[in-house]
């Protein structure tokens, strides 16, 4: 809230511009394309929950109502990344099979204009493996279903008559979450070096390689 003196000197009150009642969920919903915008050019530790309740037109109390804190709020924000993500294919799921692996190379190639998200990414997730911290269910959640649909996917790209064991494809799909995780720290520190769509598709089309699958290139959609 903010005063004025008027032309007689007395103080006046220009109240602060609040955002109009809206349900729960769309409240949610705006906070998370705030915190999105926020995330993505500042980075992490240099958002501040103001700046975003600002955006949105209520107070730094009323972000913590709807996600608790700012680890969790920037949890919920990759959540809403990865929907972006995937908005234009069938039932605005990730795909499958060979268009899945696309999708991740893709992805990386996006990534290389958001340093603001993939910084606070590469930070948030080193640090939800300390004890207690309060992102930790989330990215160990992430990883598994994340593991789970690149397995398949790796699987579904294979012939049927030599697809791999399904304990092969997991140690697999963790290898490229692995790659993918380790160049982003590596292009952060050093961009003009590190060519990550690049770097993964290689890693991508080895594994391919060892089980007789062609690469991507040359697999059709």
């Amino acid at each position: 809230m903010t005063t004025r003196r008027d032309a007689v000197g007395s103080t006046s009150t220009t109240p602060r511009t609040r955002a109009p009642r809206v349900s729960a969920d769309q409240r949610r919903e705006e906070i998370l394309v705030a915190a999105h915008e926020v995330f993505g050019a500042r980075g992490f530790h240099k958002a501040s929950l103001g700046e975003i309740a600002e955006k949105v037109g209520i107070t730094h109390p009323g972000i913590l109502h709807h996600f608790g804190s700012k680890d969790q709020l920037f949890v919920e924000v990759l959540a809403l990344r990865e929907r972006l993500d995937v908005a234009g294919y069938e039932n605005n799921e990730p795909p499958g099979g060979p268009q899945m692996l696309r999708h991740l190379i893709h992805t990386a190639e996006v990534n290389t204009g958001r340093v603001g998200l993939v910084q606070s990414y590469v930070v948030l997730s080193a640090e939800s493996v300390t004890e207690g911290h309060p992102a930790q269910e989330s990215f160990r959640q992430r990883f598994a279903v994340l593991r789970g649909q690149i397995s398949r996917s790796l699987g579904e790209t294979c012939a049927p008559w030599a697809t791999p064991p399904v304990d092969e494809l997991d140690a697999a799909a963790s290898t490229i979450i692995a790659v993918m995780d380790g160049l982003q720290v590596q292009w952060l520190l050093d961009p003009d070096s590190v060519d990550m769509p690049e770097a993964l598709a290689q890693v991508i089309d080895g594994l391919l390689r060892r089980w007789g699958v062609p690469p991507l290139a040359q697999i059709g959609e």
